[in-house]
């Protein structure tokens, strides 16, 4: 590569996303490799670094990680000197989402929470060695931003080469099996962005960037309830019969008394009712998972509906012309529950083995587990930058 470092970017749609926002794992070396499932390669490196201000974070990653060095400090708490000391061959970084989401203000630079990512740019020219590969994940909306076009400064700058990706999990779960690193640029390019070596294409125009595709009809009888519009109600209909990917109920816990706390609450169903998306152990599909899962109700992730012989139409059907009483009683008999933190981690891919501190809240886990990437993604993008 004409003598350049090889760098690959992989930017990851927010489905599933960055572990606190802040971790970064810098890695060196050859060792062992402590989670391989499913039968993926597995990359063995050894961990040198990881950091984040975080404590709650941190009691967890330590909890896990007993025996990396964890640094509970901010990035630009740490000197030149420090960072040569490492000598590593890889960082892996998840930098502060919030200046650039796009229902955030999307200060961009302007943030103060770019500060960290600010400061790496500037001092990565410096270090003694460079490290071979770089990863970053970030928001959809950071293609588009002046930290964006500050990267690619610096990434020209110190000779690397790279490529930048929106990619979902169900899309790089369910291809990158069958595809090339190569062919996979080709499909996943973003539109939006002209910066891209030639040759390579857009995503398909009639193509999700989950892969699903936008053709499709309605199903037979269909009857849209809720607030969903029926070009909705097809997308959602196509990936439950998508038989490549797993069914919900694979990463489901057996129920037990326990699950009573997770159940909605009857103000939640009658507030929120038609803004819930529900699914069933059957589906092939959920909403991102947030920090606000748990607590807050819109927009934060999918409910279960564990009542699975209960049909949505019986209930949402002229339920509008209902007392409130009455919609309770209809609502209620679908039984609605929230994802469990160990099911919102199975989803994420984290291993059996991957657990939390006692003294750590169910609210916490949630918020952490929002935050956090699919790791099955991210071994996949790693294995092939490597490779």
């Amino acid at each position: 590569m004409d003598g350049r470092h090889p760098i690959a970017w992989r930017h990851v749609l927010p489905h599933l996303r960055g572990w606190n926002g802040a971790v970064r794992l810098v890695l060196k070396g050859r060792g062992l490799c402590p989670w391989s499932r499913h039968g993926e390669s597995c990359v063995c490196a050894e961990v040198v670094a990881a950091v984040d201000v975080n404590t709650l974070a941190n009691e967890v990653y330590k909890h896990n990680f007993p025996s990396t060095p964890l640094w509970a400090k901010t990035i630009e708490g740490i000197t030149l000197k420090e960072f040569d000391r490492l000598s590593f061959d890889m960082i892996l970084m998840s930098p502060p989402c919030q200046p650039f989401t796009r229902i955030g203000l999307q200060g961009d630079v302007s943030d103060p929470r770019t500060k960290s990512f600010l400061y790496i740019l500037d001092i990565l020219p410096r270090l003694q060695k460079l490290p071979k590969y770089l990863l970053l994940e970030n928001v959809k909306g950071f293609e588009s931003s002046s930290a964006r076009c500050e990267l690619l400064r610096t990434l020209e700058t110190c000779g690397y080469l790279y490529q930048e990706f929106l990619l979902s999990p169900t899309c790089i779960l369910t291809r990158f099996p069958d595809q090339s690193l190569e062919e996979l640029c080709k499909d996943n390019v973003d539109k939006a962005s002209s910066s891209f070596p030639s040759g390579e294409k857009s995503l398909d125009s009639n193509t999700d960037p989950d892969c699903s595709s936008k053709k499709g009809h309605l199903p037979k009888g269909a009857f849209l309830f809720k607030l969903e519009t029926a070009e909705e109600m097809v997308r959602k209909h196509n990936q439950d019969n998508d038989s490549s990917i797993q069914m919900l109920e694979d990463f489901l816990e057996e129920e037990n008394e326990e699950m009573s706390q997770y159940f909605l609450a009857p103000k939640s169903l009658l507030r929120y009712a038609f803004l819930l998306d529900i699914v069933k152990p059957t589906c092939r599909r959920s909403t991102c998972f947030t920090k606000g899962y748990g607590h807050y109700v819109e927009g934060t992730g999918s409910v279960l509906q564990t009542a699975v012989d209960v049909q949505l139409e019986s209930v949402f059907k002229h339920i509008e012309s209902l007392t409130e009483e009455e919609k309770l009683m209809k609502l209620t008999t679908l039984k609605l529950r929230y994802f469990t933190p160990r099911e919102i981690a199975n989803l994420h891919g984290f291993p059996p083995e991957f657990g939390f501190p006692d003294k750590v809240s169910i609210k916490q886990c949630y918020r952490l587990l929002g935050n956090s990437l699919n790791v099955r993604v991210v071994a996949k993008l790693i294995s092939i930058l490597l490779g």
